[in-house]
């Protein structure tokens, strides 16, 4: 399967799972010459076709293709600067984290071994107005450390070495912010003590 036909698939899974409603959200994958292949604006990503992706240079300047390129493309291209080794990056408004980033509540406490394990946690970056210089600027202290951003009053960021493993990113954070709602709901998760922290990070180190 070739890039183009990855961001279809991975598209219509992102609104078949509810990451995505109507024509929210959008996909971009680097190709080995350093070209992006991104959605085009206002397009349904559950009706995806071929024809709704775009190539163009990082610079933004479109080498194939028609229509516009998606108006969050410089959030896409500042992460492919900042981190030579992502080759993708997906940008959806998940109902449960999306929610927590309305609400200005990030996902940065230690309770679930595996999300601290893969993503160390997951912060909030500022509000920011999309499709501006902000919105670049308000995840520049994390893009170099973390691999899932939440956007306030926005929705969500990831990012990787290849769609399929930044799908499954976009996936468990979710997953995540669901179960830390209804945890809520019960009183409230228990954070990890130190001393369990610290057996994690000797799995990290392994």
């Amino acid at each position: 399967m070739g890039l183009k036909q990855e961001i279809v698939y991975y598209s219509k899974l992102c609104h078949d799972n509810k990451f995505l409603a109507a024509t929210d959200g959008n996909i971009s994958a680097r190709t080995k010459s350093g070209n992006i292949f991104i959605t085009a604006t206002h397009r349904c990503k559950g009706f995806l076709t071929l024809k709704d992706i775009i190539k163009t240079e990082l610079s933004g300047k479109v080498v194939q293709g028609s229509g516009k390129i998606s108006s969050e493309y410089k959030l896409h291209k500042f992460i492919y600067e900042q981190r030579k080794d992502v080759n993708a990056v997906i940008h959806t408004h998940p109902k449960f984290i999306t929610a927590y980033a309305a609400a200005g509540i990030a996902l940065d406490k230690i309770i679930f071994p595996e999300i601290y394990l893969f993503f160390g946690k997951i912060p909030l970056a500022m509000y920011a107005t999309p499709s501006t210089d902000e919105i670049p600027e308000s995840v520049a202290p994390y893009v170099k450390d973390y691999d899932a951003i939440m956007l306030a009053n926005h929705g969500l960021v990831t990012f990787g070495s290849t769609l399929k493993e930044v799908y499954f990113k976009t996936e468990k954070v979710e997953h995540i912010a669901e179960v830390s709602y209804y945890s809520k709901m019960l009183g409230g998760a228990k954070e990890l003590t130190p001393e369990q922290v610290k057996k994690l990070d000797e799995i990290k180190k392994r």
